[in-house]
């Protein structure tokens, strides 16, 4: 197996659901999930579903700013609704992006709720898969799955040169992100080389990424990996990243009984299961006390704007953290 990648592989969802090819196919997820920590996932059933999303996407983003602003994210203490271009900041710089969900726009409301529903039991059933490729029971993480999954529709209009989309961030909300993205272009991923390595668009497929919980869960082995978005020059990019959600309330004693048990059944070298744990992840921090004040303290941080209005003190804390 090697260490690195120069490129995302593809994984063919139906080929890990017939018994003639899943074999073969969950040694290609076990090598995608240890090595890169990204995947392309192919013939989903979610083909017409995510074209069909994704043509309402400017139509959505095109509504007046008064119509978004009554569902602006700034009035949520849950940190849910509308971030207009420029309210959020990633890697302490200013993401140029905006972000939204419209459910007062006719339609809006059964569109999400429809790829909510459908993107989420496909995740429920590739998380089993997953299991399979590690040589785990299937059922393994079942019970770290949480109740509040998240979809974002994503607006990265023209920019200069180079400029940030979003900042280079491993996705801290859950699992694992399933990403639709159009034909634009601009997703890096950043190898363990330090190279950053495009994620061209493959028509109909999901961008599957591990997320910081499922890799606290696996003590490090399956670690997140390190991506970001390159603004485009000459036309807007749209996204639509589903976050796989986790259990907020498992706490770091809790999660260290489970990722012993889990680790130690993980077919992966012992050179490997010691240096995972030298991975930097908030979730395995001793300086919060369960993952739902982890997940907080990135909430805070990347929209500084709502923690500062909803959480002062905390917002004051954490960033005393990021300074030291």
């Amino acid at each position: 197996m090697t260490e690195t990648f120069s490129s995302v592989p593809i994984v063919d969802f139906a080929r890990l659901n017939d018994s003639v090819t899943k074999d073969e196919e969950l040694a290609n997820l076990r090598e995608a999930i240890f090595v890169v920590g990204f995947l392309y996932l192919t013939n989903t059933g979610l083909e017409s579903l995510i074209h069909h999303t994704h043509e309402n996407l400017p139509k959505l983003f095109a509504l007046s700013t008064e119509a978004k602003e009554k569902c602006n994210m700034i009035n949520s203490p849950s940190f849910l609704g509308y971030t207009r271009l420029g309210a959020e900041t990633t890697a302490t710089k200013i993401d140029i992006r905006e972000v939204g969900l419209y459910p007062d726009c006719p339609g809006a409301q059964d569109l999400v709720e429809e790829y909510i529903a459908k993107t989420d039991s496909l995740a429920q059933a590739f998380v089993r898969l997953v299991a399979e490729c590690l040589s785990l029971p299937r059922e393994t993480f079942d019970g770290f799955k949480g109740n509040m999954s998240r979809l974002k529709f994503v607006k990265y209009p023209p920019a200069a040169q180079n400029s940030q989309g979003v900042g280079p961030h491993k996705d801290s909300a859950g699992l694992f992100t399933f990403l639709s993205q159009d034909n634009t272009g601009g997703l890096q991923v950043l190898n363990k080389k330090g190279e950053w390595i495009d994620v061209p668009p493959i028509e109909g497929s999901l961008v599957v990424n591990i997320q910081q919980g499922f890799e606290a869960i696996t003590g490090g082995i399956c670690a997140a990996t390190t991506h970001r978005v390159i603004a485009p020059t000459s036309q807007t990019r749209y996204s639509i990243p589903f976050f796989q959600g986790v259990r907020l309330d498992l706490t770091l004693d809790q999660l260290k009984e489970s990722a012993a048990h889990i680790v130690q059944r993980i077919p992966a070298s012992d050179d490997k299961k010691k240096r995972a744990v030298d991975v930097p992840s908030e979730f395995l921090s001793p300086l919060y006390s369960c993952f739902g004040e982890a997940h907080l303290r990135n909430r805070i941080l990347s929209h500084p704007d709502v923690g500062q209005r909803w959480y002062p003190e905390l917002y004051a804390k954490y960033s005393q953290q990021v300074l030291k």
